[in-house]
C-alpha cells in the first residue's frame, strides 16, 4: 500500500471501496497513474467529464471566471448563472431553472416543486410520489426514499415518507398505486443507470406521460446521468417524444465541477416563491462558466457523433464471445457478461482500461468526445477480456 493510500484510509471516511490506482494526470480520455501507466478512461468520473480530462475550452472558461469572481451569494446577480439558465431554457423549451450542487440536490428541488405545486392546486393530501423499482435518485434521506432499491435503505430508517415504487414498464402498476394513494408526481429515469443501465420501453414512457397529463399528475424526469448529451440527445427524454413537467440534471453539466439544475416547465415555473428554496453555492459563477462552455458545444453535429460511437459499440459487442447482452442508450452502456462483472473490471484495469459496474453488468460511460481510435482500442480489450474470462 502506497503512502497516499494509507493516508486516505487513515483520514477519509470509510465509504468508498477504492481501486488500488492513483490517477495523477491525464488528457482527454487517457489518464496516468503514479507509475506512469496509461489507462483509457471509460467511466468519465461516472458520467461527469463529458469532454474528457483537462478540456482546454472548459479550463479557459473556468480560469477566466476565477480571475473575475469565484463566488457571490444568490443575493446578487452574476452573468454566468443567468446566461446558463437562458441557454438551458432555449435548448429545451423550459421556462425557469433552479441551480444546485449535485444530482441529489436537483432531485430534492424537483420533489419540492412537485409537492408545492400540487398542494397549491389540488391540496396538501396529494403528496405521494411514485418512482420505479431499480431506480436511483440520490443519497440524501429524501432521495434515498425515492430510490427504488431496498439495498440503499438499510440502516437509514426512517426515510422521508410519501414515496411508493412500481415495476418499470408496468403502467397498470402505476394506475393501481394512483388508486391507493393521493399522488402528486411520477419520477422516472429514461435509462436506469445504477439499476443496470436499462432503457425504459418507449411505448410505456409515452403512455405514462399521457396518463399523468390526463390525471393531473406531474411527470419528473431524473436526467442526472442521462442528461447533457450522454444518450445522443441533449436530454434522454427527447428520445421518447414527451415533455416532462420537471427535469433534474447534474453530472456532465458541470464537467468536473459540482453543479445541478432543475428545469421547470410553464406549468410549474412559479411553484416556488421567495424563500421556498435556496442554495449557498447553487449557480456558482465558476461552475456555471464551465457549464456554458460544455452546453454551447453540444450542438447537433456533436450529438450525432455520440450516436455514431454508440452504434459502433453496440455492433462491436453484440454476440461477442463472453457477452450475453448489451443495454443502454448513446454512450451509457451496460454489458451483461458471462463471467462476473467485477472480474472483468479488474482484468480490464490490468490491461489499461477503466470501466465501471452497475449491479451485475459492466458499465461504460466514456467521454462523449472520446476519439474513435481510442474507443476501438478500449472495446477490443474489453471483448478480449470477456472472451478469456468466459473460457476459464
Amino acid at each position: 500500500m502506497s503512502n497516499l493510500q494509507q493516508l486516505d484510509k487513515t483520514y477519509v471516511a470509510n465509504t468508498y471501496a477504492r481501486f488500488p490506482v492513483e490517477i495523477v494526470h491525464g488528457k482527454g480520455s487517457l489518464v496516468y497513474d503514479e507509475n506512469g501507466k496509461r489507462y483509457i478512461d471509460m467511466g468519465s468520473g461516472i458520467g461527469v467529464t463529458c469532454f474528457g480530462i483537462a478540456d482546454e475550452a472548459w479550463q479557459k472558461a473556468v480560469t477566466e471566471q476565477l480571475s473575475r469572481v469565484q463566488h457571490m451569494s444568490n443575493l446578487y446577480y452574476t452573468e454566468p448563472c443567468a446566461k446558463l439558465a437562458e441557454l438551458l431554457c432555449l435548448r429545451t423549451g423550459y421556462k425557469k431553472v433552479f441551480f444546485s450542487n449535485s444530482g441529489a440536490e436537483a432531485n430534492e428541488c424537483a420533489i419540492k416543486v412537485a409537492r408545492k405545486y400540487i398542494a397549491d392546486t389540488k391540496g396538501e393530501e396529494y403528496h405521494t410520489i411514485i418512482t420505479l423499482e431499480n431506480s436511483f435518485h440520490g443519497r440524501t434521506i429524501t432521495t434515498l426514499a425515492a430510490t427504488g432499491q431496498d439495498v440503499f435503505h438499510k440502516s437509514f430508517q426512517p426515510l422521508t415518507p410519501g414515496f411508493v415504487h412500481a415495476p418499470a414498464n408496468d403502467l397498470e402498476a402505476i394506475k393501481t398505486l394512483c388508486g391507493e394513494h393521493k399522488v402528486a408526481a411520477v419520477m422516472i429515469e429514461c435509462v436506469q443507470g445504477e439499476g443496470g443501465v436499462n432503457a425504459l420501453d418507449p411505448g410505456y414512457v409515452k403512455a405514462l406521460a399521457d396518463f399523468a397529463e390526463e390525471n393531473g399528475i406531474l411527470l419528473i424526469c431524473d436526467e442526472v446521468q442521462t442528461g447533457n448529451g450522454r444518450t445522443g440527445k441533449l436530454y434522454g427524454y427527447m428520445h421518447y417524444g414527451i415533455t416532462p413537467d420537471i427535469v433534474s440534471t447534474a453530472k456532465g453539466l458541470g464537467a468536473g465541477l459540482p453543479l445541478g439544475a432543475t428545469l421547470l416547465s410553464d406549468k410549474v415555473q412559479y411553484a416556488l416563491g421567495y424563500g421556498d428554496h435556496g442554495s449557498t453555492f447553487g449557480g456558482n459563477p465558476v461552475c456555471c462558466a464551465g457549464a456554458l462552455s460544455v452546453l454551447s458545444r453540444m450542438d447537433e453535429p456533436f450529438l450525432a457523433q455520440v450516436e455514431e460511437k454508440s452504434r459502433y459499440v453496440f455492433e462491436a459487442l453484440k454476440d461477442a464471445p463472453g457477452i450475453k447482452s448489451v443495454s443502454g442508450l448513446g454512450l451509457m452502456i451496460g454489458i451483461e457478461t458471462e463471467a462476473p462483472a467485477k472480474e472483468i473490471l479488474f482484468a480490464c484495469m490490468e490491461r489499461g482500461v477503466l470501466p465501471l459496474t452497475a449491479k451485475t453488468k459492466l458499465r461504460l460511460l466514456p467521454a462523449l468526445n472520446i476519439p474513435m481510435d481510442v474507443l476501438k482500442e478500449a472495446i477490443e480489450i474489453i471483448k478480449t477480456v470477456c472472451k478469456e474470462k468466459a473460457q476459464c
